[in-house]
């Protein structure tokens, strides 16, 4: 793509609500290429997150049954979570890999880093594929939620894509690119 496209200009923001860490919405004031100016543009603050489709030295995946507060019942999952300020995206990867598994693995591969909302912010979300992942120790997870550790075959973990049992957009977009980057 040559063409460059002229996109719109922060003229000024203002803080209207502060969560602390986890969530803070700003009013910014935009100003678009034709001439257009938007006083009240509603941009939502949260911490970039990292999802982990980890493959075990078997060929096996990773995966979790678990449930979610914005889910109506059980989903299957992958690994992931937030980084932490100043955290690079792979070390919070492989900080929650170790966390919530207890598994590390010797091969990296970053699947991208994707914006949540193109017009709100809202964070961005870094896709990793571990493969050779091994477990080295017992879970240390503090989620707020119970999970099932589960290991699936990459059909069958297609399959269940395809069924849409993974409920949660993130972790149902990072393994569809990551069981394309299996394909190859």
């Amino acid at each position: 793509m040559n063409k460059h496209i002229a996109g719109p200009k922060t003229l000024s923001r203002h803080t209207i609500l502060d969560r602390g860490k986890f969530l803070r919405v700003e009013l910014h004031r935009v100003a678009w290429p034709n001439g257009r100016v938007i006083d009240d543009w509603a941009w939502i603050i949260t911490p970039d997150y990292v999802n982990v489709v980890a493959e075990t030295e078997d060929g096996r995946l990773l995966c979790f049954r678990q449930v979610k507060y914005a889910l109506d019942g059980p989903s299957l999952a992958i690994v992931g979570g937030y980084k932490e300020p100043g955290e690079e995206a792979l070390a919070a990867a492989q900080r929650e890999l170790r966390e919530e598994t207890g598994y590390e693995a010797d091969e990296w591969t970053s699947l991208g880093c994707y914006p949540v909302d193109g017009n709100r912010g809202a964070g961005s979300g870094h896709f990793f594929l571990a493969r050779n992942a091994r477990c080295v120790a017992a879970p240390v997870s503090d989620d707020l939620e119970e999970q099932e550790i589960l290991f699936l075959t990459p059909a069958e973990a297609r399959a269940a894509l395809s069924r849409g049992e993974f409920r949660l957009m993130p972790w149902a977009a990072a393994l569809a690119i990551a069981l394309l980057r299996l394909l190859h």
